[in-house]
């Protein structure tokens, strides 16, 4: 299993993608980061294979996918818990397990959450564009999403598979009841009604179904500006709360646009979106504001 391999894509399912750790430290240039939504659960999975940490996994969305080796390989799945077969026989998720050449590893709809890792020994080794295996749906970098009968190259297994004990069942699972996100208030807080902060606070608000990666869209309570007009087009980070004329707020995930022209009424900090990353249509949103 030490030389490269192909995953053939039998299932592509809803919504799959390459991902790594980003594009870093090119937001200067108009280029998004991108990369795993669900960094912790990108990580684990690459730790249970032997990988480190920025090496390329699947990113499966709602209801997983299908690959077939041309060779053994040592997979694991992290993220949303889902059931995970291996030539239709249950194999189990947030473990390393070994694949035979042939064989199809199935990973299932999500259980709960939204987005699972499916992570190889050796990484998927598509070409990097920026330094980056990662697909970007907003701005069209990186590979395209998966699709069937494409073919994944994988790299060379990087060594042995390290010991691992209830490493994945001690992570952090999916938001179940509700999400509930920091908030840093500002820059342009000042643009809203001075309500509008605490409504945000006490608002009840539910994740959108057109939430993406791009952000995780709320349907709730519009919050009142009291600025009226357009504002210039600045910088955007990840976590920026963006709320655009029909009040209802954006949390901006990792393909969102290096700048934009709604005002941010404050920002979720980046350990905080994981969880954003794994809240499904309907959850409730609650939003805490800092220091305040």
């Amino acid at each position: 299993m030490s030389g490269a391999g192909v995953l053939e894509v039998l299932r592509p399912g809803a919504l799959t993608t390459v991902q790594d750790l980003g594009r870093v430290g090119r937001a200067h240039l108009g280029v998004p980061r991108s990369g795993a939504l669900d960094s912790p659960a990108h990580r684990l999975a690459n730790r249970l294979v032997g990988n480190a940490p920025g090496a390329a996994t699947l990113e499966t969305t709602l209801t997983g996918c299908a690959v077939r080796p041309d060779r053994a390989v040592v997979a694991a799945v992290t993220g949303a818990p889902c059931p995970v077969r291996i030539d239709g026989r249950p194999a189990p998720w947030g473990a390393a397990v070994r694949v035979p050449g042939g064989a199809v590893l199935d990973v299932g709809a999500a259980r709960a959450g939204v987005r699972s890792y499916l992570a190889v020994a050796g990484g998927v080794g598509v070409e990097p564009v920026l330094g980056s295996r990662s697909t970007d749906l907003l701005s069209g970098l990186g590979p395209a999403p998966l699709s069937e009968g494409a073919r994944l190259p994988v790299g060379p297994a990087p060594g042995p598979v390290p010991w691992a004990d209830a490493v994945a069942s001690a992570a952090p699972g999916p938001p179940s009841d509700e999400l509930v996100l920091p908030l840093v208030p500002g820059p342009r807080e000042d643009w809203f009604a001075p309500s509008a902060l605490r409504a945000l606070a006490r608002g009840v608000y539910r994740v959108s179904a057109e939430s993406n990666r791009v952000g995780l869209r709320t349907e709730g309570p519009a919050l009142e500006r009291s600025v009226r007009g357009e504002l210039p087009s600045e910088g955007m980070v990840a976590g920026a709360v963006q709320v655009p004329p029909g009040g209802e707020p954006i949390v901006f995930l990792a393909d969102h646009p290096t700048t934009g022209g709604y005002p941010v009424i404050g920002v979720v900090p980046r350990e905080a979106l994981a969880a954003a990353a794994q809240a499904v249509p309907g959850l409730k949103v609650r939003f805490v504001p800092l220091g305040r």
